[in-house]
């Protein structure tokens, strides 16, 4: 290798890594705004279709934010009280699935499942798992914690969406870059309103197969899986423990495996064949990517990064496959079916 081009990779190096330390020294500051952010661009259609209605911008931007404090308030009392009164009946759940992890033993013994009672309670922890259970509804507590600077955010992103048009217009001369900037925030609206919608999806028929089942606190369990369904693949599995736990502490062994049964139909349905096909099976990330962006966004941003850290490594994504020089990055990234011919 040139001693220029070594030059120039230890350079970029060491720039990445002043940029990391920044985003971790600032991650107070772009934790919210980055949620901002998303929260935005779902709700920016909903605003420039007033528009189009000839409503004023205020007025559009009054409407729409007056419709998202209503829905995070009454949202945030409703989780509130559940997370609240599912974490003061923490040490109940624990010993009660204490008991139940006995009972499991048995209904498996009687299947012909040669299982030890002391080896399964060894390694299947009933506090552990309830710990972990409260542990990650405080997460996902926390990250929507400062409501009112989330929703002052939004309220200038939508202003400034309504000039950033005529600003990239004036920024390039070149139109047809103007033009790829645009094509790149409209790819990225519908990617994340439509991942949304199937994320809903997703947490409503988890929702309504809880509440026919009899298990507590549905409509929060149904949260969960909305909120971590943007974590492909570990995010479903990671949404399906609490309410298995608490189906196999009410219900026994039977009630935990039709709740599993469940979550496994759902995921396997909307996740498995509706995503790829509405969402597109193009901006699919491979699984370790996945697992790896988890953990560096985690660490960089806390909570919130966790639950961004998909939506932000795809932003990446389509900006790699924006430039010839970079695609071979993006397909790196990707999922093995980037121009491949593979089926779906």
């Amino acid at each position: 290798m040139p001693s220029s081009e070594a030059h120039t990779w230890w350079l970029s190096i060491a720039a990445g890594v002043v940029i990391v330390a920044g985003m971790q020294a600032a991650a107070d500051i772009l934790a919210p705004l980055l949620l901002s952010l998303f929260i935005a661009m779902i709700c920016w259609p909903l605003v420039d279709w007033l528009y189009q209605r000839k409503m004023p911008a205020w007025g559009a931007i009054a409407i729409v934010m007056l419709g998202l404090i209503v829905a995070m308030t009454l949202i945030g009392l409703f989780l509130g009280q559940s997370i609240n009164h599912f974490i003061d009946n923490l040490p109940y759940y624990q010993t009660r699935l204490q008991a139940s992890l006995g009972v499991l033993v048995e209904w498996l013994q009687d299947l012909g499942i040669d299982v030890s009672q002391e080896e399964f309670e060894q390694t299947i922890n009933a506090g552990r798992l309830m710990g972990f259970a409260g542990t990650l509804l405080t997460t996902l507590t926390n990250a929507f914690a400062n409501t009112a600077l989330i929703l002052f955010y939004v309220t200038f992103m939508f202003m400034e969406a309504f000039i950033l048009p005529a600003k990239l217009q004036a920024a390039f001369s070149v139109s047809s870059r103007a033009f790829r900037f645009e094509r790149f925030f409209a790819n990225l609206r519908r990617y994340l309103r439509l991942k949304t919608l199937v994320s809903l999806a997703t947490g409503v028929a988890v929702a309504l197969w809880l509440t026919f089942l009899g298990v507590d606190y549905p409509i929060l369990w149904g949260s969960v899986a909305f909120v971590l369904n943007f974590i492909p693949n570990i995010g479903s599995f990671i949404a399906a423990i609490p309410g298995i736990l608490l189906a196999l502490v009410q219900l026994g062994p039977e009630g935990a495996f039709y709740t599993a049964l469940g979550y496994l139909v759902v995921n396997t349905v909307i996740g498995g064949l509706i995503d790829p096909r509405v969402v597109g099976s193009g901006l699919g990330l491979s699984t370790l990517v996945v697992f790896l962006s988890l953990i560096f966004w985690g660490w960089i941003l806390g909570p919130v990064g966790m639950f961004l850290s998909v939506p932000i490594t795809v932003v990446g994504k389509m900006l790699l496959e924006e430039h010839p020089q970079t695609r071979w990055i993006a397909a790196l990234l990707g999922d093995g079916r980037i121009r491949t011919g593979l089926p779906d």
